[in-house]
């Protein structure tokens, strides 16, 4: 099987996939400046859409979207089942999202992130006929401790022996939802504080996962492919993620098992959500957040930062970049 590190053709020895991948969500992310705290998250997601798209186009590899904008139809770009790249190099499944938190990036909030991440050819799960996903994340103390089908209660007290730490400095992250309150109830009455995400799931996901970060756990329902793309990044940090499919109805739910998905409470671990660890995720930062800083505009450039996560090696690489404002604003 080929590296998602292997050299892309020998006329570019220096150049692979990870930065290409990169330069991928610096263009989506500096596309959508414009758009930061303007209220209108359709034009920012739209600016990200068409800039990551054209990055993909030259990269060296054969690259099919499993997660993605959606269905081809409600989608002209970046769309489930497109082909990217320009079919040499490594043959992979692809998750993007443009602008993972356009509300954030429309508000002005923090932690908007522009996300690519890649995995060998059938590794991802497909997952996009049942929208929502309801899952754990924590570090590696919590491989083989925590258990999605535990109570809340349980797997915070569980965690907080493995961390050595009082269960009442623990922090849980929880997107604030209706759908939450009484997660976030029983969370308290644990003893454990909360964090709570109004967007940014696959943000908060990795922060939950990395070590010496702010929170300690990340739970609740989100977007299946979110869960897709934290688990990506999760192999290269050693963490832990569990996944149930959360069917919004009786006819989504048939539109699951029809597609071959497990539902009825069923636990995708880890390896079921992507299989191995010969996995890449990259992320820059829209807005400010706790993972990367978001894009910065001074005088005659812009800066960006990014990470890039390799699970066969279970790195996390930083990448502070400068861009001459006149080459792209």
């Amino acid at each position: 099987m080929v590296s998602l590190t292997a050299d892309m053709s020998p006329l570019h020895p220096d150049r692979n996939l990870a930065l290409e991948l990169v330069r991928a969500t610096e263009a989506a992310a500096i596309r959508s400046v414009p758009f930061i705290g303007r209220g209108k998250k359709e034009l920012a997601d739209g600016a990200a859409v068409d800039a990551m798209r054209a990055f993909l186009t030259t990269v060296n590899f054969d690259g099919v979207i499993v997660i993605g904008e959606g269905e081809k139809d409600n989608a002209p770009m970046l769309f489930n089942g497109e082909r990217v790249g320009t079919g040499r190099g490594p043959q992979c499944d692809i998750a993007v999202d443009p602008i993972d938190g356009t509300t954030l990036t429309a508000e002005g909030r923090n932690n908007a992130l522009s996300v690519i991440a890649v995995a060998d050819r059938g590794a991802m799960l497909d997952a996009s006929t049942v929208f929502y996903m309801d899952k754990i994340v924590t570090g590696p103390e919590g491989v083989g401790v925590v258990d999605i089908r535990l109570p809340i209660a349980e797997n915070i007290r569980r965690l907080a022996k493995a961390l050595d730490k009082p269960v009442d400095e623990l922090v849980v992250s929880v997107l604030n939802r209706p759908r939450h309150a009484r997660l976030i109830e029983e969370i308290r009455d644990a003893g454990a504080g909360t964090r709570l995400m109004s967007d940014g799931d696959v943000a908060g996901g990795i922060n939950a996962a990395r070590h010496n970060a702010r929170t300690d756990m990340c739970v609740g329902v989100g977007g299946s492919p979110e869960g897709i793309v934290t688990a990506c990044a999760i192999k290269a940090l050693g963490g832990h993620i569990q996944g149930r499919l959360w069917a919004r109805d009786d006819d989504e739910k048939q539109r699951g098992i029809d597609a071959g998905l497990k539902l009825d409470d069923h636990v995708y671990e880890a390896d079921d959500l992507v299989r191995g660890n010969n996995t890449l995720f990259v992320a820059t930062g829209v807005t400010n957040g706790e993972l990367v800083a978001g894009v910065r505009r001074a005088g005659d450039f812009v800066y960006t930062e990014s990470v890039v996560l390799r699970g066969a090696s279970g790195t996390l690489r930083r990448i502070s970049s400068e861009h001459l404002t006149s080459k792209w604003l």
